[in-house]
């Protein structure tokens, strides 16, 4: 289903990110994973790259994959980094072959160990391009782009940030996914913002559960410098050892889905980091009721 159709129903909407197993013994465990997830019935399940666009050929059989053998309306991120239009041409073709009806439209990072990002030759500079280029060819795709209530850290001044982030709206997005945060002060402000400059689409809230000490630290790192409060950092340093650390992160998560629920976000997007436990622990606490769990094949 497309996912501006999706977005209207009147509900908060829950989402999950996955990244693409690279072993047989990891693809198994993912769908365990989706299988664990699938009472919360998901209104969409979007899956990523690695870093410069590393795992393109995994992550679209992943997308292909959970399209064909699940319900889930399956949202592939689609990366300049790393690709020319054509290639990302037939990358949309073989989507759209398989019944995919959305992307997530992202510039991307660069490879690790490169500090700027470099086109590929005849590829993108900039997100905003690959948006409408997706829109003129695949006009029936729907397009989200991502969001950054604390700032990008290649944009320091905000107010261009905003103005890039218009350029991609006006290109055709259809909705911004926003990149985790720990503060929804952040979040509101960033909604604030873009309403300021006229972007009317939905925002939906990015949302990842700390685990462990070296899993904040490395989130941090995928979500280019987030910021932790000093709150939750005292409370994560005063944890005893990770399971502690963990009962931290999720009533922390917790709290933040709770306000955000209740000033009816648009949606919650979980970095699930390819696990259930966190995510159903806080869905489950919000009082939601759950479904039956979903036939996949081969689990």
């Amino acid at each position: 289903m497309h996912i501006s159709e999706i977005l209207k129903r009147p509900e908060v909407h829950f989402s999950f990110e996955f990244f693409p197993p690279k072993t047989e013994e990891a693809s198994l465990a993912l769908f365990e994973t989706i299988k664990e997830l699938s009472p919360i019935r998901p209104s969409f399940v979007s899956v990523t790259y690695g870093a410069g666009g590393s795992t393109r050929g995994l992550t679209q059989d992943l997308v292909v994959r959970i399209q064909k053998e699940t319900p889930l309306t399956v949202v592939a991120h689609l990366t300049a980094v790393g690709a020319s239009r054509e290639e990302i041409h037939r990358e949309l073709e073989r989507y759209a072959e398989s019944g995919i009806e959305n992307v997530l439209v992202l510039r991307g990072d660069p490879p690790r160990g490169s500090a700027d990002f470099i086109p590929a030759p005849d590829g993108f500079k900039y997100a905003a391009e690959a948006v409408a280029y997706v829109k003129k060819y695949f006009p029936n795709m729907g397009i989200g782009v991502a969001g950054f209530p604390e700032g990008h850290p290649e944009t320091p001044n905000r107010l261009k940030e905003i103005e890039y982030l218009k350029a991609k709206v006006d290109a055709g997005a259809d909705y911004i996914c926003t990149q985790l945060f720990f503060d929804n002060r952040d979040y509101y402000d960033f909604c604030e913002r873009c309403e300021i400059v006229g972007i009317k689409i939905p925002i939906i809230a990015g949302i990842m559960p700390v685990t462990s000490l070296s899993g904040l630290k490395r989130m941090t790192e995928l979500a280019l410098g987030a910021r932790v409060p000093a709150k939750l950092l005292r409370a994560v340093q005063r944890a005893e050892d990770d399971a502690a650390v963990e009962r931290v992160g999720l009533h922390w998560a917790t709290q933040q889905v709770f306000d955000l629920y209740d000033h009816n976000v648009a949606g919650i997007h979980f970095y699930t980091l390819n696990r259930s436990t966190a995510t159903l622990k806080i869905y489950e606490t919000l009082g939601m009721s759950l479904g039956e769990k979903w036939h996949i094949p081969g689990l």
